[in-house]
């Protein structure tokens, strides 16, 4: 039986780079591009007639720039995941785009490859940071940690050791099946190891579980 398809939208102002991912995008048998848009108001009123599960955001656009149209699509459709996508690298970009609720952050010189398991990990859920950007932000929560006591906040249940291995390899941009092969495990072993540490953590994905971990000195 086939599979349904990720619907995608893509919002990005330069038409050439859309007109670029949708080729790209389309080579994909599971992949479906639903629509596009300019900027970040458009994005809005194509994702609630569209209803796509996969919106990939740019930053910098006119009229709403990506990080605010983020926080406001993830207010009103909280079920549309938004990968950023993006060419700016900067910590500041990095941070605002994931505090506004974007799953993920790719920067657009990725790997094509890692750009589609990004899009599969974003509609299973799955946050999907690229690997220099999960650097960035595991050394912000680092210099943080320095400075912030965090000694006096504790989990109501504490992690496992399996637990812990999961959580510092999905700290540094590890997917479930790469996770699965370092530690010997079954991938479906690991997602539910990590459905109980985002439950343990109190977050609702990957990303806030490495940062929420770092806060609080575990990792």
């Amino acid at each position: 039986m086939d599979k349904t398809p990720i619907r995608i939208l893509l919002v990005d102002d330069q038409t050439m780079f859309r007109d670029g991912m949708r080729v790209l995008l389309s080579s994909q048998p599971d992949f479906q591009i639903v629509g596009e848009a300019a900027d970040g108001e458009e994005a809005l009123r194509k994702a609630s007639a569209l209803h796509p599960d996969v919106t990939l955001m740019d930053l910098r656009m006119p009229v709403l720039d990506g990080a605010a149209a983020t926080r406001r699509l993830r207010a009103s459709l909280p079920e549309i995941r938004v990968i950023v996508l993006t060419t700016f690298a900067e910590d500041e970009a990095i941070f605002d785009g994931l505090r506004s609720g974007a799953i993920g952050y790719l920067l657009k010189d990725a790997p094509t490859e890692k750009l589609y398991e990004a899009i599969r990990a974003a509609a299973r859920g799955e946050s999907f940071l690229q690997p220099s950007v999960a650097a960035r932000v595991v050394a912000e929560f680092a210099r943080l940690s320095e400075q912030t006591p965090t000694w006096a906040q504790a989990l109501a249940e504490p992690l496992s050791t399996r637990e812990m291995e999961i959580l510092r390899l999905l700290a540094n941009g590890a997917t479930n099946r790469e996770i699965a092969s370092q530690l010997v495990l079954a991938e479906g072993t690991v997602k539910n190891h990590v459905t109980g540490i985002l439950s343990k953590l109190g977050v609702d994905d990957r990303t806030r579980a490495a940062l929420k971990a770092r806060e609080l000195g575990l990792i």
